[in-house]
């Protein structure tokens, strides 16, 4: 069931858009984002690094192709709001199980179309990233700058502790039909920040029989399990406010292999002294272009981050890999005293292109020579 009602999106400047309800009804808040993506609108709306943002695809078509079970990135929706300019009430996909509104509806959340999604794009892009309302029931201004008003920023915001796991698992967790396709020959601790499934996929592809932790876990129990490598997951929030993370990646150090993706990128960085910041308007899309600066190759690269790694903040111990090519920033580093290193995009590409999957070959190299050294 979808409701069709007028809505409105107010932003902490005092711009606003009207449209009409999309998905369910009511009102919710968060940061707003945008996403160039064309496609992926599911795995965007289920990737736990998006917790506490309302995210705004322009491509104006969205919808399609439908939403089926095969593409969820976690076990449930994780995004605050959905802003689209059109809606497909009736896809056209073989695997679809329901239209994208419905799957809103069905899940709890609000969202808002026909409205200019170019212009609220250009708006965040001129003035950064800002939090906002959407709300299908107050259409007083001066009520919503109030709402708007008490939203904390994102900048300070731990939130690991809203996304991750509440115990240990192996496999894949929500995925309960999952079957390794692979031969177990590395045992990964996985810390979960927010971790998506298709990272879980690829790590098992790539022969590691992983155990995902909450986030809080201590160096110790994850040492006690004597793990083969640690792999840092992405996730939402300030890297820098999770400090129980840094704490626990300074004393993995040394100790095992490490791997970072995103979030687990940025907490690495920190763990190893260097600092990190907020983005104008962060990297969200499937279209990123990073050079790969051992070799020079470029690699197209999906990537979904409000914060990044301040590369004149590295330590003489840490050196750059990768560099983003649209504004000059960090997108990889290497420890040259310690087996660890990290990107800031998502090399597990869902959605995405695959240019970048090589990583997790390189992780698992990196544990075969540590176990043979």
């Amino acid at each position: 069931m979808q409701n069709r009602q007028p809505a409105i999106l107010f932003l902490e400047d005092g711009r606003f858009f009207s449209g009409f309800s999309f998905g369910s009804t009511g009102e919710t808040t968060g940061e707003l984002c945008f996403n160039t993506g064309m496609t992926g609108y599911q795995e965007v709306l289920t990737d736990p690094s998006y917790c506490k943002q309302i995210v705004t695809m322009t491509n104006p078509h969205i919808g399609n192709y439908g939403i089926n079970p095969a593409d969820i990135e976690s076990d449930r929706v994780h995004v605050a709001g959905f802003i689209i300019k059109e809606e497909t009430k009736i896809p056209s996909n073989w695997q679809s199980t329901q239209s994208l509104g419905d799957y809103l509806y069905d899940s709890g959340i609000v969202g808002l179309k026909g409205i200019d999604t170019r212009a609220l794009t250009k708006h965040l892009r001129n003035n950064g990233a800002m939090n906002g309302i959407i709300s299908t029931k107050d259409f007083d201004h001066d009520s919503l700058r109030k709402k708007v008003t008490a939203i904390p920023s994102m900048t300070g915001q731990d939130l690991t502790q809203i996304v991750t796991c509440r115990k240990k698992y192996k496999g894949l967790g929500f995925k309960e039909d999952f079957d390794s396709t692979s031969q177990t020959q590395y045992t990964v601790a996985a810390l979960d920040f927010g971790i998506k499934w298709n990272i879980l996929q690829l790590l098992d592809t790539a022969g590691c029989d992983v155990t995902v932790y909450p986030a809080n876990t201590s160096a110790y129990e994850i040492l006690s399990s004597n793990p083969d490598g640690v792999f840092l997951s992405n996730g939402p929030g300030d890297p820098a406010a999770a400090t129980y993370a840094i704490d626990t990646v300074k004393r993995l150090l040394g100790q095992k292999p490490i791997f970072g993706i995103c979030l687990g990128h940025q907490i690495l960085a920190l763990a190893l002294g260097a600092q990190t910041y907020k983005l104008k308007y962060g990297h969200r899309g499937l279209n990123h272009p990073v050079k790969r600066l051992d070799t020079g190759q470029i690699e197209i690269t999906s990537q979904n981050h409000g914060f990044a790694v301040d590369l004149d903040s590295l330590p003489k111990n840490v050196v750059p890999t990768h560099i983003n090519l649209n504004d000059g920033t960090c997108e990889g580093i290497r420890c040259t005293n310690y087996d660890a290193f990290s990107v800031q995009y998502h090399p597990e590409s869902s959605p995405g292109p695959h240019d970048s999957r090589y990583l997790f070959q390189s992780f698992t190299d990196m544990i075969e020579k540590s176990l043979t050294s």
